[in-house]
């Protein structure tokens, strides 16, 4: 029986260190090579990151965009979602995936999380908030895949 695709939200700042953007990247990359197609915002930083890892390990990439128009995604997104919501977008991204793994990330990211959660979503963390949360931590790009793969199965 062939393996149901899973949505998995890659979420994280706009802006990043080049650690966090290696780790974004290679953890897109694993999202593809299981198959499973990668949410993010459409933007830059994390988002840009793990879409780049994506698409270059040949996986399919939805961008849910705050913009009212799609040239606002990256060039790795195959399927820019225009919302015109600004901010707002991230109760889309969390209720779209099936689970969600945290890099980083500011106040925007911290939303994320939240709705996540709020919505019952598997948050894993790598190097990102350190709140009083049923947040999973993950060291690696490598661990956070498994550990979020596992929670979901």
């Amino acid at each position: 029986m062939k393996k149901k695709r899973k949505f998995i939200a890659v979420i994280g700042g706009s802006q990043a260190d080049e650690e966090n953007m290696r780790i974004a990247e290679e953890v897109g990359c694993l999202i593809a090579q299981g198959n499973d197609i990668l949410v993010t915002g459409g933007l830059g930083g994390i988002m840009h990151a793990a879409s780049k890892g994506a698409r270059s390990c040949g996986g399919l990439v939805v961008g849910i965009l705050p913009t009212t128009t799609r040239d606002a995604a990256n060039p790795y997104v195959d399927i820019p979602i225009v919302t015109g919501m600004g901010e707002a977008r991230n109760t889309i991204i969390a209720r779209t995936c099936d689970g969600a793994i945290a890099i980083n990330g500011a106040y925007g990211t911290l939303s994320e999380i939240a709705f996540c959660l709020q919505f019952g979503v598997v948050v894993v963390g790598i190097n990102t908030w350190n709140i009083d949360a049923p947040i999973l931590k993950a060291s690696n790009a490598q661990e956070a895949v498994t550990t979020l793969m596992k929670a979901l199965a």
